[in-house]
């Protein structure tokens, strides 16, 4: 199997080389290495593995097993050649490192952040993150006294952090530098004299260096230096054990909207290919909104891409839209960098976004009653993710404002309202089930146990269709279950389809119930920099 390298949850990272940087002699030239020099197949029956770090002695890769959509992995320990794997415990991990001398192994779950023995055993936590942050891309220092770490917050802002290997003096590493944060996934030098990281600004991540000591006979500035440019982004940085060069990953992202045909199994451009997701159609099918991937610009035109109109514009991070059933407005979620999820609404027409729901509070997944006179959302406080703090399904009235818990959704999120207002459904805090409330006796029935993403309902009301996987560790599909008796069966295959990243993984429905996915049709390089430094 092709194992991926994980990489956090930034959603939209995008180098070439500037002139060397005043303090640091970085890097003359960048080049392209040769793909017969970067690809080696390494054969796994480990199920969807996805590559953490590689030992020091470049022996062993540490590799999460990764079912779809989950955000933590059982770990194992990979052989380059000959043996066998073995899981590293019980341990799953949102991302893991190997210390420089091998004997102990970093690794982040859920919002805190571990070290284990590179057997397994004493695993123990030495710090949690605050409310509403999720840790990832752990870092040992080369003397093993401090960890660094990157710190995604609920609104995809990102930061670096540092913690002494006992726990102690935890604090935000650049704070107040790069407004808001969008700096992660650093890694030292061999000799520690310089800490590499990426970070983003104006929808483009370059990669900076930061001077970790200096001398009695010289002063040096710590402030980070650039030391990529261009309008294709560098992420990831690696330096080459003999500390001479970095590698680094140069990307572009674009997707390609495709419909799935079941006659001839395959899947075809669909609205022209275009890179676009959270594609939604207004009740006559005439009409058509999207967000444009990966810059999160909210559109409107005809099916046929004529009266195309931008809607809303940077920073605003548009998700899932969804017309209202006069077709008249559209509401959607919005993202901002170190801000609460939020709901607008919009005039289909263009003009300013307007938020319908009252009080500070996350809010996500809207959309609206089939008269168009209240919305649903789901509901969770601010400053906390999905996954800590109480969670709920709540309306809003549009003509009074007035808000209404639904009935017994406690811990449920992600709703959908049935087109004849009949039924809602929603899925469960840890994604690995279906729910469907009956709004006339209402009551909650599962319909399906299994893990579940950007579940919509059929046209007729009669299925539920849904991104899953039926266990952990198997690849990905396409599903619906049956309202009438709860039938559950897998539509689309997805093991050979690649999806694109970030909020790319997206899926959906076109008028005629067959299923939207967005294709990777983005660039990725593995590019070798020549580093010299004082």
């Amino acid at each position: 199997m092709t194992a991926a390298l994980r990489t956090g949850w930034s959603q939209t990272d995008r180098g070439s080389i500037s002139g060397p940087p005043s303090e640091t002699t970085a890097t003359h030239f960048m080049r392209r290495l040769p793909r017969a020099v970067i690809r080696s197949p390494v054969k796994t029956d480990i199920p969807n593995p996805v590559v953490d770090d590689i030992s020091p002695d470049r022996s062993q890769l540490l590799v999460g097993a990764c079912a779809a959509y989950a955000r933590d992995c059982p770990l194992w320990i990979l052989p380059v050649l000959g043996r066998s794997p073995r899981q590293l415990g019980s341990i799953v991990a949102g991302g893991a490192a190997w210390s420089q001398d091998g004997k102990e192994i970093a690794y982040t779950q859920g919002s805190s952040l571990y070290p284990v023995r590179a057997d397994g055993s004493e695993s123990r936590k030495i710090v949690t993150v605050a409310a509403g942050g999720t840790p990832f891309w752990p870092r040992w220092s080369p003397d093993r006294s401090h960890l660094r770490f990157s710190v995604q917050t609920q609104n995809n802002g990102t930061s670096l952090w540092e913690v002494s290997a006992d726990g102690r003096n935890l604090h935000s590493l650049l704070s107040g530098w790069n407004n808001p944060p969008a700096d992660c996934c650093g890694s030292w030098t061999p000799d520690g004299k310089y800490f590499l990281f990426q970070s983003q600004r104006d929808g483009t991540a370059n990669i900076w260096a930061m001077r970790e000591e200096g001398s009695l006979f010289r002063k040096v500035n710590h402030g980070p230096v650039q030391l990529t440019t261009g309008p294709t982004s560098s992420y990831y940085p690696l330096p080459s054990t003999g500390g001479k060069k970095v590698f680094v990953v140069a990307a572009q992202a674009r997707g390609e909207l495709v419909r799935y045909d079941s006659a001839s199994r395959q899947f075809t451009p669909y609205l022209s290919g275009i890179s676009a997701m959270g594609v939604n159609f207004s009740r006559d099918g005439k009409w058509v909104a999207y967000v444009a991937y990966p810059e999160g610009t909210l559109w409107r035109s005809k099916v046929d891409g004529s009266e195309r109109l931008q809607l809303t514009y940077p920073p605003l991070l548009a998700i899932q839209p969804r017309w209202s059933p006069d077709g008249s407005r559209i509401v959607f979620e919005s993202a901002q960098p170190d801000k609460p999820f939020t709901v607008y609404t919009i005039s289909a027409d263009g003009g300013s976004p307007e938020r319908p729901i009252p009080g500070d509070r996350d809010t996500c997944d809207p959309n609206w009653s089939p008269d168009g006179e209240s919305l649903l959302f789901g509901r969770f406080p601010a400053n906390e993710p999905p996954g800590v703090g109480p969670m709920d399904l709540e309306i809003v009235d549009l003509r009074t404002h007035a808000v209404s818990k639904v009935p017994g959704s406690e811990d449920l999120w992600s709703p959908r309202w049935s087109r004849d207002g009949r039924h809602v459904l929603a899925f469960t805090r840890t994604g690995d089930r279906l729910m469907v409330f009956d709004v006339k006796a209402q009551k909650w029935a599962e319909v399906a146990k299994i893990s579940v993403a950007y579940p919509e309902w059929s046209r007729a009301g009669d299925y539920i269709h849904f991104l899953g996987a039926p266990k952990a560790g198997q690849p990905g599909g396409v599903f619906r279950v049956r309202i009438s008796d709860h039938k559950l069966e897998q539509v689309v295959d997805m093991k050979d389809f690649r999806q694109a990243p970030g909020w790319g993984s997206w899926g959906g429905l076109a008028p005629d119930d067959s299923p939207l996915l967005v294709r990777d049709t983005g660039t990725q390089d593995i590019y070798a920099l020549d580093w010299e430094a004082p």
